[in-house]
This record gives C-alpha cells, structure tokens and sequence, in this order.
C-alpha cells in the first residue's frame, strides 16, 4: 500500500467519523447557549418589571423597627396595668 493510498482512507475516516462527531459536539454546545442567551434576553426585558416590586423593601425596615417600638409600648402599658389592677 503506497502513501497516497494510506492518505486517501485517513481522508475518507476523518470525513465519515470525525467530522459528524465534531458537529454533534458541537450543536450539543451551541443549543443550551442559544437558550441562555434567550433566558438572558427574557429576564433582561423583564427585570425593570421585576425591580419595580422591590421598591418598597427600604420600608421593611422602618416597619420592623415600628413594631419593636410597639411591642416595648405595649409591654410598659402591660406592666402599668397589673401595677393598676
């Protein structure tokens, strides 16, 4: 068998085996990528949307300190009317 001939079924392998399997790899890599880049586009145009709700978690805060307040109020008021009755 000459040289030519030992180059022509090397050619013919890598074009029948390795060259698919490369495609498939390949498609395997560029679907899930595709599909993060329309998740990412998703939740891109959805996220001004979405911010919106968070606004008033500042308020969360002055709530819980409101209702330390008012536990401490209640608890003095509790103690001046079992100092009463």
């Amino acid at each position: 068998m000459n040289s030519t001939a030992l180059w022509t079924i090397l050619n013919i392998v890598l074009l029948v085996v390795i060259v698919p399997v490369v495609v498939l790899l390949l498609r395997d890599v560029v679907r899930p990528a595709t599909e993060i880049k329309r998740t990412a586009a998703a939740l891109a145009e959805a996220g001004p949307v979405l911010s919106r709700h968070l606004d008033h978690v500042i308020d969360f805060a002055q709530t819980q300190q409101l209702v330390h307040q008012t536990v401490g109020g209640l608890a003095r008021y509790g103690a001046v009317l079992d100092r009463l009755l």
